[in-house]
């Protein structure tokens, strides 16, 4: 309700500001960890230039050259404080890294909102004023709890969970999510279930190497769970060994095409949407409400909802149109 409350002030007072007002053009940065080649962050960047054309904002979105390089994104962070943005949005990955930086900014008077990645201890952890993104161990709960409706009836189960980068808050907090219903599935059912964690990485090839390599030696496990969306890959790989559909089941996070594809195709049976294009929109009117209103920014739950492959065709239409 409070998400839905804020939403609705936003719209609320866009609609009654001046033309003039909006045009004043608050100076807005938005760091990321990840390089511009991730499919994911396309959808977070619509999000956020529809939202900055809304209210007249200028903004400048930075990627890595690396993917999840943390040290090239305090290094843009830097550059981008020396010109004095009126707000800075960005992914809190690591648990110190960005502290001084972030502290640094809160001191010039800059708003800062955490987005997608939070510190493991949230405010406590960051000076960042809010987080809109995702709560990570109840999506990655949420992600097994939903698999395990395919689990086999009978025999043992075996379960590889990849974590994409280990040391990540994203990525190790969604992989202790699974394990945590793994854990409670273990003890409630009595079922004979085992897993496994590999270092998984953060590029469709890599992943499809590393995972498949796994699946070769262990062909009697019964599910992967990805961090990210990097199973879509794994998917190509079982199909181009001939395996079924559903032999091996797979899940993870996000929506890109590429999971989408294998959603239809039966490969991926379960995917968590953590709704990026609401994660770039929803930072702008948050310093928007600052700046007009005087509003603190608030915390959003972006969700941990479950999509299967009855929602695919709908979920490739708005995937088309970068909103999903």
């Amino acid at each position: 309700m409070m998400k839905r409350t804020r939403i609705a002030l936003a719209a609320a007072v866009l609609a009654s500001v001046s033309t003039a007002a909006l045009a004043d053009g608050m100076n807005l940065v938005f760091a990321v960890h990840s390089s511009a080649s991730n499919t994911f962050w396309q959808a977070v960047k619509k999000g956020y230039e529809d939202a900055c054309g809304k209210v007249g904002a200028n903004c400048h979105m930075l990627f890595t050259q690396t993917e999840g390089s943390v040290q090239e994104q305090v290094a843009n962070i830097e550059a981008a404080l020396a010109s004095g943005p009126d707000a800075l949005f960005t992914s809190i990955v690591d648990n110190t890294a960005l502290d001084d930086v972030v502290k640094r900014a809160r001191d010039m008077g800059v708003t800062v909102i955490g987005v997608n990645v939070d510190d493991t201890e949230g405010a406590a952890g960051n000076a960042r004023q809010a987080f809109i993104g995702q709560g990570f161990l109840a999506a990655g709960y949420s992600l097994a709890r939903a698999q395990s409706a395919n689990f086999p009836a009978e025999g043992p189960i075996k379960v590889l969970v990849g974590i994409s980068a280990p040391g990540q808050n994203w990525s190790e907090q969604r992989g202790q999510g699974v394990i945590n219903f793994l854990e409670e599935y273990k003890a409630s059912s009595g079922r004979d279930i085992s897993w496994e964690k590999i270092d998984s990485g953060t590029d469709l090839a890599t992943t499809a190497d590393r995972v498949g390599a796994y699946l070769a030696a262990h062909p009697d496990t019964t599910a992967y769970f990805d961090t990210g969306f990097w199973h879509a890959a794994v998917a190509g790989t079982l199909k181009d060994r001939g395996v079924e559909p559903g032999k091996v089941l797979l899940g993870g996070f996000d929506l890109v095409p590429q999971v989408v594809e294998q959603l239809k195709a039966g490969y991926v049976q379960v995917e968590v949407d953590q709704q990026p294009y609401m994660q770039g929109f929803m930072p702008v009117m948050m310093a928007y409400l600052g700046e007009v209103a005087g509003l603190s920014p608030a915390n959003v739950d972006t969700g941990q909802g479950i999509v299967t492959a009855a929602d695919a065709d709908a979920i490739m239409a708005l995937s088309e149109q970068g909103l999903r």
